[in-house]
């Protein structure tokens, strides 16, 4: 079982039940998106800054069951027909809701349980010519990015931010599923580092494939544009 953890100068607190922290959203043109201000690039800088950090204080770490671990994850559900996802709504969307076939874009960080919550890439490292994020664009149902992700954009709405903790089987099964760290000199080692640990033979053949893969992912639901 996943734990989260927070680390302050006094006693481990608990994951707080609605924490404060937000995106700020970089709208790909023609997509419908929820209705906003345009903030900054300054703003969003530091906003994208400020989230970062503060899941940096986070710990991941696989155990077995207590009372601890039980009121760590009470506020999370599981996504029906997920696999086990399991998810916590940061901030439910007033926009619509995906279906199969839509394009969406997404803003996310992706960490890996296996090495304490290790940041392996998001989307405020991906800027365009103007230093402005880059949101993941993809079609949902499409299969082309791992099945966690689309079960968690599937029942999220426009403006919504949602993590999600993703079991191994719905994680990523190969190395072409997406998201996944662009295959930039910057960013490259990132890549292989998450599929070595992920697709390791000899930690898989003792057994630990249950808790190599585990992913956690904060989403926000950017915007989605219908066939």
């Amino acid at each position: 079982m996943v734990i989260i953890r927070w680390y302050a100068p006094q006693p481990a607190l608990l994951l707080p039940h609605h924490p404060t922290t937000r995106f700020s959203s970089s709208k790909p043109p023609s997509l419908v998106s929820a209705k906003s201000s345009s903030p900054s690039s300054s703003l969003t800088t530091r906003r994208a800054l400020s989230l970062s950090l503060a899941f940096s204080s986070f710990t991941f770490s696989t155990t077995t069951s207590s009372s601890s671990s039980e009121a760590a994850t009470s506020d999370f559900f599981e996504l029906q027909g997920s696999g086990g996802v399991r998810a916590l709504d940061l901030r439910t969307g007033s926009g619509e809701v995906p279906v199969d076939g839509d394009l969406v874009a997404v803003h996310y960080y992706g960490r890996l349980a296996a090495k304490q919550g290790w940041r392996f890439d998001s989307t405020y490292d991906h800027k365009d010519e103007t230093g402005e994020p880059i949101p993941f664009v993809f079609t949902l149902g499409s299969g082309k990015v791992i099945s966690g992700i689309e079960a968690a954009v599937r029942s999220m709405k426009v403006g919504g931010i949602r993590r999600v903790i993703i079991p191994p089987s719905q994680g990523y099964q190969n190395t072409s599923q997406e998201p996944i760290p662009p295959n930039a000199c910057s960013l490259f080692f990132d890549r292989q580092r998450l599929f070595t640990t992920i697709f390791n033979p000899t930690r898989l053949a003792n057994g630990e494939g249950s808790t190599l893969g585990t992913l956690i992912f904060d989403i926000e639901l950017v915007s989605l544009k219908h066939p």
